[in-house]
C-alpha cells in the first residue's frame, strides 16, 4: 500500500511548504495536481509564487474537476495534490455533486501504486458563516477532509509553520 497523508491547517500556516518537504523525501520527480484555476490576477500571483517557490524538479498536472482521473494518469511517481478546498469550490462552482466525488477518492487512496500528499484547509475553526452558501461550503469541506483523513495512512495539522502530527503512520 501507498504511503498517503493529509495536510490540513489555517490559511498561511504553511501546509504547501511542508507537503512539498514531505513529497520530495518519498521519490525522484514528483508530480504536483494543481487543483487551482486563476480566475483572477491576485490567484494568477499566488499560483506563480508557488511554481516559484517549488522549482523545476517537479511535473505539473492542473486538474481543477478531475482530481481521480490526475491521481489514476500520474501514479507512477510521488504526488503532492495541491488543495483538496480549491477542487471542492470548483465542483461546486461548477454545481457537481462532490459526495460521489469524495467517495472515489477515498476509495482510490488505498490502491494507489505511489505516496501522495493532499493538501486541504481547515475552514470549520472560525466563526459561523452569515450565509448560506459559505455555511454549506464549511460544512462540505469539513466532511471531504473527515472522508479524505479516514483513508489516509497520515493526517498532519500545520499550525504557524509547524506539523503536528495526528494521524500517525499504522
Amino acid at each position: 500500500m501507498a504511503k498517503s497523508i493529509l495536510i490540513t491547517g489555517g490559511a498561511r500556516s504553511g501546509k504547501s511548504a511542508l507537503a512539498e518537504r514531505l513529497t520530495l523525501g518519498l521519490g525522484s520527480r514528483p508530480v504536483y495536481i494543481a487543483t487551482a484555476e486563476a480566475r483572477d490576477a491576485e490567484m494568477a500571483d499566488r499560483i506563480a509564487a508557488h511554481r516559484t517557490r517549488r522549482g523545476g524538479d517537479w511535473s505539473l498536472v492542473e486538474a481543477p474537476l478531475d482530481l481521480i482521473g490526475a491521481l489514476r494518469d500520474s501514479d507512477h511517481a510521488p504526488r503532492l495534490v495541491d488543495c483538496l478546498t480549491l477542487w471542492l469550490s470548483n465542483l461546486m462552482l461548477a454545481e457537481r455533486d462532490w459526495r460521489p466525488e469524495a467517495a472515489a477518492l477515498r476509495a482510490l487512496i488505498p490502491d494507489l501504486a505511489q505516496p501522495v500528499v493532499l493538501v486541504t484547509n481547515e475552514v470549520g475553526l472560525g466563526i459561523v458563516p452569515d450565509n448560506a452558501l459559505a455555511r454549506a461550503f464549511r460544512d462540505a469541506a469539513g466532511q471531504l477532509n473527515q472522508t479524505v483523513a479516514a483513508a489516509c495512512d497520515e493526517v498532519h495539522l500545520c499550525v504557524a509553520g509547524q506539523p503536528i502530527k495526528v494521524k500517525p503512520a499504522p
